[in-house]
């Protein structure tokens, strides 16, 4: 009887023997990095949501807190749209939108192999979620929500925590995708791998 035998392979991802006694061995693996994703989705999470807290109460009077010069500051905004405030009067739309892609992270995080898919994608899922729940959850009503933002980049833009965490994951996936690491392997029939061994 063949056994299929973990290991940690080329470009960090999780390796198993892809013949049928090794597919619990790979499943304990999606198992164990799902729960990954979903854990550092819940700090992004907490780290954004408390920070937006941080900004209501402490920047609410129109107080501008310099950071790093005129560089990067803490001033409050509502912000309607999306990035750089685009769709303000679709607000409506970007919650579908913003419901949608959190759907589609999980679906696609769900059997990941990779610690740095793995890693991306908990950042854009937890980015995504906040972002949601403000679309959801808060003024002026449900799914109409507005955004807080109080990181101000130099007056280019003002952004959040959510927002380093979804360009943080988007730059990793890039990335880690030119330098081919794969999320899922693609599975190799037993028979196929044993006519391969055969032959050399």
């Amino acid at each position: 009887m063949t056994r299929g035998v973990a290991a940690t392979g080329e470009n960090g991802l999780m390796t198993d023997n892809l013949d049928p006694a090794a597919a619990p061995t790979t499943s304990r693996v999606s198992r164990r990095l799902i729960w990954g994703v979903f854990v550092l989705a819940a700090v992004v999470i907490a780290a954004d949501q408390l920070s937006k807290w941080w900004a209501e109460t402490n920047l609410g009077d129109g107080t501008v807190i310099p950071v790093i010069g005129d560089f990067i500051s803490f001033q409050l905004v509502y912000n309607p749209g999306a990035a750089f405030s685009i769709g303000e009067g679709y607000t409506w739309v970007l919650t579908i939108i913003a419901a949608i892609a959190v759907v589609a992270i999980i679906r696609f995080a769900w059997g990941v192999e990779s610690r740095a898919w793995a890693f991306a994608l908990g950042l854009l899922l937890g980015g995504a979620i906040t972002h949601l729940g403000d679309r959801l959850f808060r003024e002026p009503g449900f799914a109409r929500g507005h955004v807080v933002d109080f990181i101000n980049y130099g007056g280019f833009f003002i952004g959040n925590i959510a927002d380093i965490a979804l360009v943080a994951g988007a730059i990793m996936i890039v990335l880690i995708s030119i330098m081919g690491i794969a999320a899922k392997r693609e599975p190799v029939a037993a028979s196929d791998a044993d006519a391969a061994a055969s032959s050399d």
